[in-house]
């Protein structure tokens, strides 16, 4: 995976980088390809914010987190990370399995109890 950084109203810190690139590792097991990841650390007041940019392959996910400290942060990051990269690679196994759910599988059938008024043509 290759991380690149943003400091903005922040120094850049080669602990922030170590824990990015310790927390990202475990995610790049998970992806299939090499993924590009952007990651932005800004300071407003009080409020440690991460972004993050991941494209890898033709998925792209995009998010952002903000508390009170930087690795708290992170830490929340790469758990919303995870859940979208395994999100995503059930859609596609689902999709490559041919395992569609669809409206038009769903027979539904109503009945005059319910209240509905059935408008067959007998003929």
């Amino acid at each position: 995976m290759q991380i690149s950084f943003t400091f903005k109203k922040i120094d850049s810190s080669d602990s922030l980088k170590s824990y990015v690139h310790e927390k990202f590792d475990k995610l790049d097991k998970m992806l299939d390809s090499p993924a590009e990841t952007n990651v932005v650390f800004s300071v407003e007041k009080i409020r440690h914010i991460v972004e993050v940019n991941l494209n890898c392959d033709g998925l792209r996910i995009h998010a952002k987190e903000e508390s009170e400290s930087m690795y708290s942060s992170i830490d929340v990051l790469a758990d919303k990370l995870r859940l979208q990269i395994k999100k995503n690679k059930e859609k596609l196994r689902r999709h490559l399995a041919g395992d569609k759910k669809s409206i038009k599988d769903k027979g539904t059938e109503f009945s005059s109890e319910d209240g509905l008024v059935d408008n067959t043509i007998t003929g």
